[in-house]
């Protein structure tokens, strides 16, 4: 069968064709411009049922420019109606094109192979949304069967090495400001809030020494738990 217009396809797999082509199938007059043409044969139509608004790029010039046109995608059916609707014998002719098409694209073979690609479409994306997900998922995994807690300045080179731009200085600004550090000035400032404990993100680890006044001082540290670990780098990987 002689191609006469192009049957493209969406991605639901459904036989579309272009309004602008199909203008040009029917040898439409030249008087009639292709926006009047399709505002009279489109009445009796519904928009996005049986047509969609699409944009085309066209050459403009030699050098390379290009014009946005408005053009249409149809139904076959919508299609085969304003070729009807033409009322002349190339209008009958693409609409039989139209049908014959139509019972080839509904044969159980070609039902079948558009099904195929497009599940083959669906699995090439799926395998390249797990690449890239699966270095952050392992090492995600990896910091939450950790059970040594570090220190901020050190949670801070691990989300350095995957690709978050933050140091120390500014990750303690962070936790500070979204609450999980306290920010008021005392004995308790870079504490962790209640929220944080309550959470498990953090413990904090005293130590004692003496100074060299001979008194003996006890230090408290913040430390990054196992479960804080991976809380964080995955908050900080998402926005990523």
């Amino acid at each position: 069968m002689q191609e006469i217009i192009k049957i493209n396809q969406n991605e639901q797999g459904e036989a579309q064709v272009s309004a602008r082509e199909l203008y040009e199938a029917l040898n439409v007059s030249k008087s009639t411009r292709f926006s009047r043409w399709f505002d009279t044969n489109s009445k009796q139509l519904i928009e996005n049922e049986d047509y969609r608004g699409v944009l085309i790029n066209t050459p403009q010039n030699q050098y390379g420019g290009v014009q946005q046109l408005q053009d249409f995608s149809l139904t076959v059916d919508a299609a085969k109606q304003m070729a009807l609707m033409s009322g002349t014998e190339k209008g009958r002719e693409v609409r039989m094109y139209f049908i014959q098409v139509e019972k080839a694209w509904n044969s159980p073979d070609q039902i079948m192979a558009r099904a195929l690609q497009i599940s083959k479409v669906k699995l090439e994306h799926k395998d390249q949304l797990i690449a890239e997900m699966k270095p952050k998922a392992l090492f995600a995994d990896a910091v939450s069967a950790s059970q040594t807690s570090i220190l901020v300045g050190e949670l801070a080179k691990l989300l350095k090495q995957n690709k978050v731009d933050i140091g120390a200085n500014r990750l303690f600004v962070w936790l500070r400001e979204n609450g999980y550090l306290i920010r008021r000035n005392g004995t308790d400032y870079n504490m962790p809030t209640q929220k944080s404990m309550e959470l498990g993100l953090f413990e904090i680890k005293e130590h004692n020494h003496i100074n060299s006044n001979g008194v003996n001082v006890t230090t408290k540290t913040p430390k990054v738990t196992g479960k804080g670990q991976q809380y964080f780098i995955s908050k900080f990987l998402k926005a990523a």
